[in-house]
């Protein structure tokens, strides 16, 4: 293995420790220590499965952002983005190293960014786990083997599940903590065992590090189809980003995160993050066919000690499920992991209050509008005592991943849709005549076909109505879908009802994105949402009352 060993060593790092050192193991090495180390099972049909214990998911709120004068002008300090002082930091740092002399066996990944070539940048992650070392392996980009022995690392990554922090040492708020130092170019984490903590922290430093570049980082899925034609999907969960991009007719690019350059749509990662939670083979065939074969991690899937059976619909340990596999994993995914720069954007969004249309078109200026206010609604019933949907905008369709200011990443994506004439679309997959509870679930056959119709470019020869609350097109018939569907005031049975629920809707909208108002030029402002029905709604609701 002297081969994968780099002739940079963690002395580069500042790491003195006695510890053996497992340098850049492939996938079935890392799995037989990780079974050896009793860190996981095989399941029947070849998948590690591991559990993370108490943490399940990210630990948003212990992660932390050095505040340096290189961070201090420029991150968006806000509940996402909470300031560590440098020294707290540093503290930290020092009892890290010294957790690291104590260890017995250590694991070094070295990895990359990004996947085209000139925009990556260089990661070593170092793990006490074998099994996170073969997750963040299988996540990011892996070198060819001649590359590994000049590797030299840009950033670290630091991940010890077993490491405490202390709150009053190192200014953390529990005894997990997710310190980012982007003057140190170091992450640590510490005390939980959520392999995405990992992941995440990659996408994050791309993100501060790309826009300097002119290169928009997103949050999104991407594919390409037959005639070279990229498209990419913002959505936040449940709206369907990855159902939809994984599209047996184009090439899928990646599932979660890009880069948008000059010359192409590249994935920031060599690998997909799936949900496993319900998962089956007749609704999503080729991700379920990734819990059968070796080199798959499944995080908090219950399963048989004895068969090794595994029960994806059981949620004992965990509603939030994973499973980490290469991205080859998926027939018709990309050699390259990059395609040419895209011709469609698509912003989905799964709208639960019933107002919005199952399509719409898009300008440059109000898909900046809903980029920056990146709207869902969850459904009423997820939390006791909620009775109606509930409003979520998670800005830029990612906002805990973006340490700048959201208005960096809009007008980023502004200019790249004004320069290469982008068709921009936001696409409801949410409820319709009705809000949740009321009306049904948008059908995926009507979806299907009117993506279709907008990645093809006939849907851009349809007739178009603009949105009285809105403002944007929406298109009156399209050739094989429900003409009733594309107008969603007529599918309510009250258009009253309609009219009031829009302006709350609407309310909603303006309400959010009153923090960006002043970051933003007037062609955006003027792309806000107004509700022409709102005083009939209101009296409306005086008549009832």
């Amino acid at each position: 293995m002297s081969d994968r060993v780099p002739h940079s060593g963690l002395e580069a790092q500042g790491i003195a420790t006695g510890a053996e050192i497992f340098w850049n193991l492939t996938t079935a090495p890392l799995v037989e220590h990780a079974v050896r180390r009793g860190e996981g099972l095989l399941a029947k049909d070849g998948p590690l499965v591991v559990r993370t214990g108490h943490h399940t998911g990210r630990s948003a709120q212990d992660k932390f952002t050095v505040k340096d004068s290189l961070t201090e002008n420029v991150i968006w300090w806000n509940n996402g983005n909470k300031p560590m002082d440098p020294e707290a930091f540093d503290r930290l740092h020092d009892d890290f190293l010294q957790a690291l002399a104590g260890k017995d066996q250590l694991y070094v990944a070295d990895l990359y960014g990004g996947s085209q070539p000139e925009h990556r940048v260089r990661v070593r992650v170092i793990n006490e786990l074998a099994w996170h070392n073969l997750f963040i392996r299988t996540l990011l980009v892996r070198p060819d083997a001649g590359e590994l022995p000049g590797f030299d690392p840009e950033y670290v990554i630091i991940d010890l599940p077993s490491f405490r922090a202390d709150p009053e040492r190192h200014g953390s708020r529990t005894e997990t903590v997710v310190a980012v130092n982007f003057s140190k170019k170091l992450i640590l984490i510490g005390g939980t065992a959520y392999a995405g903590e990992m992941k995440k922290s990659v996408f994050g430093l791309l993100n501060f590090i790309l826009p300097q570049r002119g290169i928009m980082p997103m949050h999104c899925s991407a594919n390409i189809g037959a005639k070279g034609d990229t498209a990419i999907f913002f959505g936040l969960s449940g709206t369907g980003k990855t159902t939809l991009s994984a599209d047996p007719n184009r090439t899928l690019i990646g599932d979660d995160e890009h880069g948008w350059s000059d010359t192409a749509v590249f994935n920031f990662e060599g690998g997909c993050y799936a949900k496993m939670i319900r998962l089956s083979a007749e609704s999503e065939p080729e991700i379920y066919a990734t819990t059968k074969r070796f080199g798959t991690v499944l995080e908090n899937v219950v399963i048989d000690p004895v068969t090794r059976e595994l029960d994806l619909d059981d949620p004992t340990l965990a509603e939030n499920s994973r499973g980490a596999y290469p991205i080859d994993f998926i027939p018709n995914s990309s050699d390259d992991n990059l395609g040419p720069v895209p011709k469609n954007v698509v912003m989905l969004t799964a709208d639960a209050f019933g107002v919005l249309p199952p399509i719409a078109k898009l300008t440059p200026d109000q898909a900046m509008y809903h980029f920056l206010s990146g709207y869902t609604a969850k459904v009423a019933g997820t939390e006791i005592g909620v009775t109606e949907p509930q409003a979520t905008f998670s800005t830029c369709f990612g906002a805990p991943f973006m340490p700048r200011h959201p208005s960096v990443y809009g007008n980023l994506l502004k200019e790249r849709i004004a320069k290469g004439e982008v068709d921009c679309w936001l696409v409801n997959t949410g409820w319709t005549g009705g809000k949740y509870g009321v009306g049904k679930r948008m059908p995926i056959k009507e979806t299907r076909a009117l993506l279709n119709a907008a990645l093809d470019g006939s849907l851009k020869n349809a007739e178009f109505r603009k949105d009285p609350n809105f403002g944007f097109e929406v298109p009156v018939s399209v050739p094989g879908v429900d003409q009733s569907i594309l107008d969603p005031r007529g599918t309510w049975s009250s258009t009253a009802d309609y009219d009031a629920m829009a302006a709350k809707l609407v309310d909603l909208f303006v309400e959010n994105f009153a923090q960006f108002a002043d970051q933003v030029d007037e062609g955006v402002r003027q792309a806000a949402p107004k509700a022409q029905h709102k005083a009939q709604a209101a009296a409306n609701q005086a008549t009832a009352a």
